[in-house]
């Protein structure tokens, strides 16, 4: 038995809908009734009610909710004493960032607070952004960072999770130039010769702004997708290296635009940048839960001087 199946339960018993869990618990429905089955099958019983709308649960399922409170609390309570034990542990700020975030706003982000705030300590944990979200669900992390876009938000309840806007972004089309200083590529391509397209991989959370861009476009876009892969990171070293265009984040090129490595695939034509946030966010302490002191101390901070919900 996993301890995510108690907290996927938790979330079934509170919501009364599966789709509705599933979005929360950041997984597929699909499988999402999966896990709920296979604590059904470790617990010997049925859990849940299944001929009724909203979901109920059944008497078994009463009690296990009820156990399972006092579980996930008890769990979380000896975390707290296990990291307590280690006096460096408490210092140590553990930051869930998405890959793209980590090369880009992360280390800049962390100089401006040692001026502003003051020295930290910090653990970085660089993943995808599905198990960045993830690690803050679970609580394998102090605070997650991550993009956020009004057509593309993280299904977080607001009732458990705190969230500070730390600044801006911009998403555009970039490309090599060529020998006199004008893009390799120049959007928006035509019918008969669309142009190579270094793109993310199905997905990511960047493909997605990337797509609404596109679908957006007043002006069509004749594009091949020659390349994918769900970093940006990676494919800006593609796009310096002159096999397409990718569209980037502007604080993963700003270097390379200034050396004029890399230039806008798209001069002179509109709506092609997409405005997005970067966002901060934790959970809310509850009862005798309480974060660690540099975490909080950092929170009221970030509290004060930015966007705060």
């Amino acid at each position: 038995m996993e301890t995510k199946w108690l907290e996927d339960f938790v979330s079934l018993a509170e919501t009364r809908s599966f789709s509705r869990s599933a979005q929360l618990r950041h997984v597929t429905q699909p499988a999402f009734s999966r896990r709920i089955q296979a604590l059904e099958a470790w617990a010997g019983t049925d859990l849940v009610d299944r001929s009724s709308y909203p979901t109920r649960l059944t008497p078994a399922g009463q009690t296990l909710y009820t156990q399972s409170l006092e579980m996930l609390q008890a769990l979380q309570s000896t975390r707290a004493m296990l990291r307590g034990h280690s006096a460096a542990g408490q210092d140590v700020i553990e930051f869930a960032v998405p890959h793209t975030l980590a090369f880009t706003f992360f280390p800049a982000w962390v100089s401006s607070l040692r001026e502003k705030f003051g020295p930290i300590k910090s653990r970085l944990i660089a993943l995808n952004v599905h198990d960045a979200v993830m690690r803050l669900v679970e609580g394998g992390c102090d605070i997650f960072i991550g993009y956020h876009h009004a057509s593309q938000p993280f299904q977080l309840d607001a009732d458990r999770y705190q969230m500070v806007t730390l600044g801006d972004e911009s998403l555009a089309p970039y490309c090599k130039p060529d020998a006199n200083g004008e893009p390799m590529f120049r959007l928006p391509g035509r019918p008969g010769q669309p142009l190579p397209y270094l793109g993310y991989a199905p997905g990511a959370y960047l493909g997605r702004v990337t797509d609404l861009i596109l679908k957006q476009s007043a002006t069509a876009i004749h594009l091949d997708r020659v390349y994918e892969t769900d970093m940006a990171e990676g494919l800006k070293v593609m796009a310096l290296e002159g096999h397409g265009v990718a569209f980037l984040p502007y604080s993963a090129v700003k270097k390379e635009l200034r050396a004029r490595k890399l230039v806008g695939a798209a001069p002179g034509l509109e709506g092609l940048e997409m405005a997005m946030d970067v966002r901060a966010y934790r959970e809310k302490p509850l009862g005798k839960d309480t974060p660690k002191g540099t975490a909080q101390a950092l929170w009221n901070y970030l509290a004060s001087h930015n966007s705060a919900k």
